[in-house]
């Protein structure tokens, strides 16, 4: 089947649905389509404005979709998180208003020259002095340029992916990196990441000690801090602490540090916003007893089941009769040719599941077509917007 052009360009107006079932009836797709559900995500999005006692800054990587970035924008988050050149340019172009920060600790040189030329970034993430020369070299460094030192923390067990194990200075650098930055003349920052999908809010409390303490050692006060993202969202396999928990650790670890009230304080989350507010939309293509064949797989959205151990909920969509009560458990396969293409684990659907059926797969906003690969040929790209209750409301 030839795939409508349904995801628009322009304005960023995904088709509407009331529900998924509508989406199937209307579309009948034989391609894999992504259901956002606005109100969820916008909800999450004034949820974390409201609590966090800063300004919150999206991850751009993690969904960087132009309807995704319309519903964060319009539910009022007017700061990014950026990574690259045109990520930055796709907020810059799209929001005039908006303000991208350069938060990758490794840039070209090209690209941190027209980051600032071009776009006005003013804020660049660094954890190494070779880093921090490029940024002065290229930006001339100045009182209107903020650079931040990534300051690398302790691994913690309480989360999927450590990404200290590859950026951020220890804090004898980063005290040292510092004081380079202030010798500059630039406003200083320190900022840390504890780990994707934390589930322990004293990791936090423990960071933020660390900062207030590599700040104190620097001898140089600090404009800004940055608690990065890690801010996890809710998956069944999961106990997780409600926001509030990590929103009190928060403020108690910067009760303890003792911070000058001018200090800007940052977050960045981005699965903790988006994770929960997209579905997935996929059609058996063929069953072989219990592996089922799919039109996506981990080349495409499922990429993240893979390396984090995620269950996510789902349901099967049948347009010509009722499935059968009884479920068991089945093995999805993704579409391409490589027999690595297998999404890890068992998927409970009804026992009489067959081609033609659809699957809704939840909970996948975050980090999904984000990192869709063109692998086979195979790319999903179609977005609709839907406004029933999710798979997980009823798991």
């Amino acid at each position: 089947m030839t795939q409508p052009a349904i995801s628009p360009p322009a304005g960023h107006r995904a088709h509407r649905f009331g529900d998924v079932v509508s989406v199937v009836r209307a579309l009948t797709p034989g391609y894999p389509v992504y259901c956002l559900r606005p109100a969820l995500i916008a909800a999450s999005a004034r949820r974390f404005l409201s609590q966090f006692p800063g300004t919150v800054m999206y991850a751009v990587k993690c969904n960087p979709s132009p309807m995704v970035l319309d519903i964060l924008y319009r539910a009022g988050i007017h700061h990014f998180d950026t990574a690259s050149l045109p990520e930055i340019a796709q907020i810059c172009e799209t929001y005039p208003d908006a303000q991208a920060y350069f938060m990758h600790p490794v840039k070209g040189r090209a690209v941190i020259k027209t980051a600032h030329r071009v776009y006005g970034v003013r804020y660049y993430v660094v954890d190494h002095e070779n880093e921090l020369a490029k940024v002065l070299d290229e930006t001339g460094g100045g009182p209107d340029l903020t650079i931040v030192v990534r300051l690398k923390t302790e691994r913690a067990d309480a989360v999927l992916f450590n990404l200290s194990s590859k950026f951020g200075a220890p804090p004898d650098e980063a005290a040292d990196l510092l004081r380079r930055v202030a010798a500059r003349g630039c406003r200083t920052g320190l900022a840390f990441h504890v780990g994707s999908q934390c589930s322990d809010p004293s990791v936090y409390r423990d960071a933020l000690a660390l900062a207030g303490r590599t700040a104190a050692d620097s001898g140089v006060g600090i404009d800004c801090l940055d608690v990065g993202g890690g801010f996890p969202a809710y998956y069944a396999n999961m106990q997780i602490p409600p926001l509030e928990d990590f929103m009190a650790a928060i403020r108690a670890g910067l009760k303890e540090i003792d911070l000058p009230p001018t200090v800007e304080l940052f977050a960045e989350p981005g699965r903790a916003l988006v994770a929960h507010g997209c579905s997935l939309l996929v059609q058996v293509q063929l069953r072989k007893d219990d592996r089922l064949y799919i039109n996506d797989g981990i080349y495409g959205s499922l990429s993240e089941l893979c390396h984090a151990d995620i269950r996510v909920p789902v349901r099967l969509i049948r347009l010509d009769g009722r499935p059968a009560a009884r479920l068991r458990p089945f093995v999805l396969n993704g579409p391409t040719c490589d027999s690595l293409d297998v999404v890890p684990g068992t998927f409970d659907l009804p026992e009489d599941v067959r081609e033609g059926d659809w699957i809704e797969i939840d909970q996948l906003g975050a980090y999904s077509n984000a990192m869709a690969t063109r692998f086979n040929g195979f790319y999903p790209e179609t977005f609709v917007e839907v406004h029933d209750a999710p798979p997980a409301a009823a798991s």
